[in-house]
């Protein structure tokens, strides 16, 4: 019969591959995928970026029509604010909180 520690260390060992990689209670990890998230989101704010610059690059170019660049540069401030910066912000403070506190893992059941 197993001990009490050993039926524990079973449970809440660390496993590896991509199906534990989205299952986990790891802050770190579960802040990482924040962060990946939001820099993916961080690209397609550059290039949504770009191509507003390029626009305005010259006078009188015609790469985005007048309702396409406003909709774009739109479109920008939802990316970096919405899909960038929260959560980028989340994810410093899903890895970094429970470090200050001293916790293990986050406050989910198994």
């Amino acid at each position: 019969m197993a001990t009490i520690v050993e039926r524990l260390d079973r449970v809440w060992a660390t496993h590896h591959g991509a199906a534990s990689f989205i299952g986990t209670v790891d802050h770190k990890r579960i802040g990482l995928r924040y962060f990946y998230t939001g820099m993916a989101f961080f690209v397609i704010g550059g290039i949504e970026a770009l191509l507003i610059r390029m626009q305005l690059a010259g006078p009188r170019l015609d790469l985005l029509t007048p309702e396409a660049y406003n909709q774009l540069f739109s479109m920008h401030g939802v990316t970096m604010m919405f899909l960038f910066a929260m959560p980028v912000l989340s994810g410093f403070g899903n890895y970094f909180v429970p470090l200050m506190i001293g916790a293990l893992d986050m406050a989910f059941p198994r």
